[in-house]
């Protein structure tokens, strides 16, 4: 695939007069083509006072991203403090969102904050760690047509960073790129209604620069490795070509770079920790045991030394010092010996433990599953369509019927801190967990039940959302939710050395690592998550500590990625080979039926009466009718089978012929009225009642009798005319005459 690229530019003032004053708007605007449509860099004073600012369109899709340093170093620090926000306005779709009561926007939407993140993903790794100075980027949403906004919001902060004057090693460059599952072609920038109206097999946003990739985000049904990496390299394609004309618009407007020098660590330091840690550091750092306690313990060490030796020097220097030889030791060890933290193979996996059910019979499904130190509780909840999600945000209306949340308290990581809240990290984590499991629920027409799962890490060492999602596949199969195959996922990680080779250019050291843990994820340069099933991928997820990965290295961690998610798939499907063939008697039932769209007013009746009538007979939790005609019925004990038996009768079309026992009602002159269904009556005229000849209808019927009857016509009203005698001519017998006492002869 070709992608052109046209750089334009525009020079442009807006004089105008107001009163004696003339007002000077000074504007540039920068015009490239991508995906076949054209992408403007608008430069002005409109946000003047920050340090950097553009506004990008593409198509009908408005941003203004916004980059601002503080002036002064944030004191007591131990890192970089970058704060990316994504802002969705509601004006921006031209509707008023909102309750009744609030009509302004509130906290931000999960939606929001995830394209946030990509955005804080992408250009994170970018910036010089030992930066204190504080860094804000605003990306904020203006206008939202039939582009997403989350791929404007990379390049606008690009843009906003690069032109400024906050030190930044930029540009970098974001596309989205969809794989159509019918004609397999690879499509640049979708607007939302080729990515939702296709059903393609995979939807990939990738950020990058000189070549390499940085970020990746794909959700996926089953693709293959092969297909994804196709998919990266015509995306690093794409992004070169918006490099080139980033580059540009950088060289012509950007201003110079502050310069921030990078603090001095006082002499003293490097000896001493030569001299008194280096010895023991391998005992500690590589001992063989999981996790980081050891090298907090050496930390601690090393600050009892620094205070006898050094008591000058400030904590936070004797820390940068202490992360900085344990970076170079981790990845010396990794590169040169292949060894680990806790003495695994490079491509080992930490022993593993699956789990399905048997935390309690309340629960509709659970899932437990360890992979090393890290132990996750995933447990399913099941409820009617009513239970669904609403989502109204900026970008969509929608009711949500599969939902997995991600919690990560504090004693995970033996910590103490605020319990109960919700944090970017976790609602990241989530929605990663949901993006791989989504393609396996059953649809809405086999299971139509709303899935909450709920992944609690309750001990955490290394990629609890990959865990999340072993542990959520548990619980499904464990409720009986029969989804379409079980999914695994695995976290890599990657130890990386850079020179310039002989011949110019980069020469690449590095060992990619299965199964990360605790210091080889605080310490690595990528942690690469990807989940699926044995058949292919269905979410990955990569970020990277370094400038970017080469795509050489990805395809690799490819390959190993799916060697570790086989093994895990063998041991979940040893807990529990296939779903349960029921689901939890504690899960409400739901019963589908399907009547004719003319008769849902029947149903409903006027303002509702005639169904709020049944919710009250049967005490069924919920009737919710859809317009083409489906009837979701969500009960429990047994209310959902009485509430379909009284809409079945409303519904049903009676023909002759059919049998049914019914009431009587009513009775009169010419006959008796019987009910063979709630709202449903038809007549037994008196000639219909007995085989025989019956004078008073009464002699032979009384009301609240139950009585065989069989449908003998229906009209052109859907009157019935029912009859008895046809149903069962011996029910109704003849009366005997009463005896009568002899009389005696008269005497004359």
């Amino acid at each position: 695939m070709c992608v052109s690229v046209i750089t334009l530019i525009c020079y442009t003032n807006i004089i105008t007069p107001t009163f004696n004053h003339t007002h000077r708007m000074h504007k540039k605007e920068f015009s490239t083509v991508i995906g076949g449509k054209t992408l403007t860099a608008t430069f002005s004073d409109l946000a003047e006072r920050a340090n950097g600012s553009v506004l990008i369109r593409y198509g009908n899709t408005v941003i203004l991203a916004t980059a601002v340093m503080s002036q002064y170093q944030k004191e007591g620090g131990d890192f970089f403090p970058l704060t990316v926000d994504f802002e969705e306005k509601f004006y921006a779709s031209g509707r008023i969102l909102g309750s009744r009561y609030v009509r302004r926007e509130g906290k931000p939407s999960d939606e929001a904050i995830l394209s946030g993140r990509i955005v804080d993903r992408t250009i994170r790794p970018l910036f010089d760690q030992w930066i204190r100075n504080e860094v804000q980027v605003i990306i904020t949403v203006l206008s939202i047509d039939e582009d997403d906004p989350d791929i404007l919001g990379v390049l606008g902060a690009s843009l906003a960073l690069g032109t400024s004057d906050i030190p930044w090693n930029g540009p970098v460059s974001a596309v989205r790129i969809v794989k159509m599952k019918d004609s397999g072609h690879l499509i640049v920038n979708p607007t939302y209604v080729i990515r939702d109206g296709a059903s393609p097999e995979f939807e990939l946003v990738a950020c990058g620069k000189d070549g390499n990739i940085t970020m990746i985000e794909l959700g996926g049904n089953e693709t293959t490795e092969d297909a994804v990496n196709e998919a990266l390299e015509e995306a690093s394609k794409v992004i070169e070509d918006i490099q080139v004309f980033q580059k540009k618009v950088i060289a012509e407007i950007g201003k110079q770079k502050k310069v921030l020098p990078k603090p001095m660590l006082p002499e003293g330091l490097e000896a001493l920790w030569q001299k008194d840690i280096v010895p023991i550091c391998e005992s500690y750092i590589f001992s063989g045991l999981p996790g980081d306690g050891k090298i907090h313990e050496l930390l601690s060490i090393w600050k009892e030394k620094m205070a006898t030796a050094l008591p000058d020097v400030s904590p936070h220097s004797a820390e940068s010092l202490f992360e900085e030889k344990v970076n170079e030791l981790v990845h010396t060890h990794a590169i040169e010996k292949e060894r680990r933290a806790d003495g695994r193979k490079i491509d080992e996996i930490r022993p593993l433990f699956a789990q399905a059910g048997g935390v309690s019979p309340t629960l509709h499904g659970s899932g437990i599953f360890y992979r090393g130190g890290t132990h996750i509780l995933s447990v399913l909840t099941l409820g009617g369509p009513k239970d669904a999600q609403l989502i109204e945000g900026m970008e969509e209306s929608d009711n949500k019927r599969f939902m997995h949340h991600y919690n990560f308290p504090p004693f995970s990581t033996g910590e103490t801190g605020r319990a109960g809240s919700t944090n970017r990290r976790m609602i990241g984590h989530g929605a990663l967990a949901e993006k791989a499991l989504l393609p396996i629920i059953p649809d809405r027409s086999a299971f139509p039940y709303t899935i909450r799962i709920v992944s609690e890490a309750l001990s955490s060492n290394g990629s609890t959302s990959m865990a999340s999602v072993c542990g959520s596949t548990l619980a499904l199969m464990d409720g009986g939710v029969p989804i379409k195959k079980p999914v695994a996922g695995i976290a890599s990680g990657l130890m990386l050395s850079k020179a310039k080779s002989t011949f110019g250019g980069i020469k690449y050291k590095y060992k990619i690592l299965t199964d990360i843990q605790g210091p080889e994820d605080h310490y690595g340069d990528m942690d690469f998550k990807v989940a699926g099933t044995k058949d292919g991928i269905t979410a990955i997820q990569m970020d990277i500590k370094v400038g970017s990965i080469p795509l050489s290295i990805l395809s690799e961690a490819f390959e190993k990625a799916k060697i570790a998610r086989l093994k895990i798939l063998e041991v979940i499907v040893s807990a529990i080979a296939s779903p349960r063939a029921d689901i939890s008697a504690k899960a409400p039932k739901i019963i589908v039926l399907h009547i004719r769209p003319d008769q849902i007013g029947g149903v409903i009746g006027s303002g509702g009466k005639v169904i709020n009538e049944i919710k009250d007979s049967t005490r069924v939790d919920a009737i919710d009718i859809e317009d083409d005609g489906t009837i979701f019925i969500t009960g429990k004990d047994g209310t959902a089978e009485k509430a379909r038996a009284s809409i079945e009768a409303l519904t049903h079309e009676y023909v002759r012929g059919e049998r049914f026992t019914g009431v009587v009602v009513k009775l009169v002159e010419f006959g008796a009225f019987v009910r063979i269904a709630p709202g449903t009556e038809g007549l037994v005229h008196v000639s219909e009642i007995a085989p025989f000849r019956i004078e008073r209808v009464s002699d032979f019927l009384k009301e609240g009798d139950q009585v065989p009857v069989i449908i003998k016509e229906v009209d052109e009203r859907k009157r019935l005319s029912l009859s008895i005698k046809l149903a069962d001519p011996m029910f109704i017998k003849p009366k005997t005459p009463p005896s009568t006492p002899p009389q005696k002869p008269e005497v004359p």
